[in-house]
């Protein structure tokens, strides 16, 4: 799904943080990859436990058939006497089975490795990669999962008192792990198409350093099924996005773990070549970084996945990887692995069928929802969705402003914007009292016995005063988002009370 053209490549070695610059090679990897140029080498370099010193011998995994034969793997995997598919590691002696089988010993697998994790893992994350998105002259990196690759690209790109451009909604651990490091946070307006290119640009065109310091030189973004709000960039979008990162020097963080999760309303399967292109299959320049989880299509527990990105970045990042967290565990490894790569695997056409049914099983827990939230919500009047093309999440926009209760507020100065109201940054200009209105909302919710995320928690912290608007954040901050991710049995129950909790919300005058 390549779409890019050959074009020589900028150098954007100055986007590098002093953190990464800073850094050198781990010397103990580079000993250990040294050795590895003779497959007859003794090593008595590494503290390496030889495998006879482990206590495992063998691991199994049973997982669902996918071959063409079953109709539709995830229905079919519900049922618990459906047929199922074996793949396995075993403690055997290196000589006797080699990496380049395309399968991994778990001796190999369980032993110490470069950042990049074993070879074979390396091999299956590229034959992922290269099958659905194809990028130029890219490499992988291996994560301790989503959130991992995330908080790596900050600090490889950023520097405290950087400035970074994302989502005005955007999901809180990666937003609060940036503050962390002294970043702060630019928020650029989105609607239901996702991320507006030309407020982006105005954002950049506008930009005084004088005042706000130094320009943003990294966007992080969630294109498909952005959470909380469940918008999916179009390919236009998507086009006119990355041709501003190139205007204005910009990386771009493609956070995208629900990628898969991206819905039709005809009856054909979003294939690869339906699946929206990402922003790294169309990254000529290499300033596009993308993180990859197995968390949606395989279990967030696995704690497992992948950067894609440059040669150049890939370098620094792999030393930043090799003297930190290094390598992720071994038995996510294998598990991938033999599951794209080993004889009695899925393959990665067999991983296709996989999430063209899981997401035929998403979609159909999305139209159940939709259905039960327009008779038991929408009815009421007091609240709309529109059902997302991608991800988990519907943004539910409580119409706060037919409330008895709602008011507008009288104008503010620049000396009244001190403090937080719930949680959220004071933000100079406020005219009306959402935030108010949705914390006794949320309260009520919780009294009645339904939880539901209240949009608050999603609103981009930064600096008010130095980007006040006509139509501040505080302003839009009337929704909520709900997950239909569930199970199917507490969709009704759960939408039921949130029918009647703004029925009563809506009628009190006090």
């Amino acid at each position: 799904m390549n779409i890019a053209m050959t074009m020589s490549k900028p150098d954007l070695r100055h986007h590098l943080s002093s953190e990464v610059l800073s850094r050198k090679e781990n010397p103990m990897k580079v000993v250990q990859r040294l050795s590895m140029r003779n497959s007859n080498m003794i090593s008595l370099a590494n503290g390496d436990p030889h495998f006879s010193l482990y206590p495992i011998r063998k691991v199994k995994f049973e997982v669902a058939p996918v071959s063409d034969e079953v109709e539709d793997p995830f229905m079919s995997w519900q049922n618990p006497n459906s047929p199922s598919i074996s793949f396995s590691s075993s403690r055997s002696d290196i000589s006797s089975k080699s990496l380049s089988s395309e399968s991994i010993p778990l001796n190999a697998a369980l032993q110490y490795h470069g950042g990049t994790g074993s070879d074979v893992f390396v091999h299956a994350m590229e034959e992922l990669t290269n099958y659905y998105h194809n990028p130029p002259n890219h490499k992988c990196l291996n994560t301790l999962g989503n959130m991992d690759g995330i908080v790596k690209c900050f600090r490889l790109l950023a520097n405290p008192g950087d400035n970074i451009l994302a989502d005005e909604f955007a999901f809180g651990p990666p937003t609060n792990a940036a503050l962390s490091q002294g970043i702060n946070w630019v928020p650029v307006r989105i609607d239901k198409g996702g991320l507006i290119p030309s407020d982006l640009e105005k954002v950049l065109s506008d930009w005084d350093e004088e005042t706000k310091g130094r320009k943003p030189r990294v966007l992080y973004t969630v294109p498909c099924g952005q959470n909380p709000t469940g918008c999916t960039l179009n390919l236009q979008r998507r086009k006119e996005i990355y041709a501003i990162a190139c205007k204005y020097d910009l990386v771009i963080i493609e956070d995208d773990p629900y990628y898969f999760l991206q819905y039709s309303d005809s009856d054909g399967d979003a294939v690869p070549s339906n699946l929206m292109p990402s922003f790294v299959s169309m990254d000529t320049e290499g300033r596009v970084i993308r993180v990859e989880s197995c968390s949606k299509t395989i279990a967030p527990g696995m704690r497992l996945g992948w950067v894609v990105c440059s040669p150049m970045f890939y370098e620094h990042m792999l030393h930043l990887v090799e003297s930190s967290a290094q390598f992720s565990h071994g038995f996510g490894q294998i598990f991938l692995s033999e599951m794209i790569l080993g004889p009695q695997g899925w393959g990665v056409l067999g991983f296709d069928r996989w999430v063209q049914s899981l997401r035929k099983e998403y979609q159909r827990r999305r139209d159940h929802f939709q259905v039960i939230f327009d008779h038991e919500v929408a009815s009421t009047g007091y609240a709309s969705a529109e059902a997302p093309e991608a991800g988990m999440f519907l943004w539910i926009r409580i119409h706060l402003d037919e409330h008895p209760r709602f008011k507008l507020l009288p104008s503010r100065t620049a000396d009244s914007k001190n403090g937080l109201i719930q949680g959220v940054p004071t933000i100079y200009g406020r005219k009306t009292n959402f935030l108010e209105l949705m914390d006794e909302f949320f309260e009520n919710c919780l009294n009645a016995g339904v939880v539901l995320t209240p949009s608050s928690v999603f609103a981009l912290p930064y600096e008010s005063s130095l980007f006040n608007t006509d139509d501040p954040l505080e302003d839009r901050i009337n929704y909520v988002r709900a997950t239909f991710a569930g199970p199917y049995e507490t969709m009704e129950p759960g939408l039921k009370i949130v029918g009647q909790v703004l029925r009563d919300f809506f009628s009190s005058n006090e």
